[in-house]
């Protein structure tokens, strides 16, 4: 065979084996979960405990806890449903689970005391989204009127944490500090991202030139981060350092970005929407990084101090699945089945080749590859 033909296939054969392999996301899939069952991964801890949900084919959704390739099964509070939000760096698990009366009700959860309800601002139901290391839990609550409001949970009553001017609001992250973040409507009903601490109360973090904009997740150094409408009316992800809002979503250049989590080192992970296509992004000591869709977290929700990312892929179902923050982006050339068709094609030339060689008595080593 020419040196020609045995380098093209060796090239072929490396790009195929290294097309095969590459990958940005680990599927999460402890033993014990039935083929059929999506999961999704809202949280990971440092110690690599992930705080997730599995949707039986059924629909019915569960609270569970992935730890060491091994499943929990958190359960509820009497009702058929639970949804496992945030994780702690103890293993307490924070969520929302439906009581006897079919209502849902905010959770802490851990394996000592196991599944207790946390309460309501005096009305039906509530939903956890958040927890800090000292067991704080934040989220929303419906109070008395029938609104729902943003709530912290510190070991007794939830505390109603106001709006800045309207109805309702809602937290989504809880520091080690106690500070909190979320959205709340203003008196004009338009909605905005606010951080709330205990000195200040609730604090407007505006917009980047839109009407809207709606926090996600905060670090211990108070960074908040979520997305915002721009003038332009499109939302785009951004970060606030405490006095001024970032648009990271201008250094994507596309899409409606959305920011749904920060780390201690302040790296942020999030999502890209472009049209019906979605896209996973990591934006890194100053760099941005955009996963293409199918090669990256289909959904993206946390990043923890340890630079992993959660969240799900998706091929026929979700899957539970983590990838590196520092994971370097798949490009798509073909594919494998493209590699494997043009090997095909290789070694039916160098059939030819030989072919040639054998009747016409053509020297191999003098034959020019076209």
């Amino acid at each position: 065979m020419s040196r020609v033909l045995k380098g093209c296939l060796f090239a072929v054969l490396l790009a195929a084996s290294q097309a095969g392999a590459v990958t940005t996301a680990t599927i999460t899939r402890p033993l014990g979960i039935p083929a059929g069952d999506a999961t999704i991964a809202y949280d990971v801890n440092a110690r690599g405990q992930v705080a997730a949900v599995i949707e039986e084919e059924d629909g019915r959704r569960r609270a569970v806890l992935f730890e060491n390739g091994a499943i929990t099964n958190m359960g509820t509070l009497g009702g058929e449903y639970s949804e496992a939000r945030a994780i702690n760096r103890a293993g307490q698990v924070a969520g929302a689970a439906q009581a006897k009366d079919g209502r849902w009700r905010a959770f802490i959860y851990d394996r000592p005391g196991g599944m207790r309800d946390i309460g309501t601002l005096g009305g039906p139901g509530s939903f956890g989204t958040a927890i800090n290391d000292a067991g704080h839990v934040a989220g929303y609550a419906d109070n008395l009127d029938g609104d729902y409001r943003a709530f912290l949970y510190t070991g007794s009553a939830l505390i109603d944490l106001g709006t800045l001017g309207g109805k309702i609001s809602y937290a989504a992250g809880v520091n080690n500090a106690g500070q909190v973040a979320g959205t709340s409507a203003l008196s004009s009903n338009y909605r905005r991202a606010f951080v709330w601490d205990a000195d200040r109360g609730m604090v407007d973090l505006g917009t980047l030139g839109g009407r809207s904009s709606s926090a996600t997740a905060i670090n211990d150094a108070g960074v908040v981060v979520g997305a915002s409408e721009t003038s332009a009316r499109r939302w785009s992800a951004f970060l606030h350092d405490g006095t001024r809002m970032v648009d990271l979503g201008a250094l994507i250049g596309y899409g409606a970005s959305y920011a749904t989590d920060i780390n201690s080192a302040g790296h942020v992970v999030g999502t890209v929407l472009i049209g019906d296509e979605r896209r996973s992004f990591v934006w890194r000591d100053g760099v941005m990084t955009v996963h293409r869709g199918g090669k990256g977290l289909h959904l993206i929700h946390s990043i923890n101090d340890v630079e992993q990312v959660i969240g799900a892929t998706y091929t026929r179902k979700l899957e539970a699945a983590t990838m590196r923050s520092t994971a370097i982006p798949v490009a798509d050339r073909g594919g494998t089945k493209f590699l494997l068709g043009v090997l095909i094609a290789l070694l039916a030339a160098g059939v030819l080749v030989l072919y040639r060689q054998r009747f016409r008595g053509i020297d191999i080593n003098n034959v020019a590859m076209v």
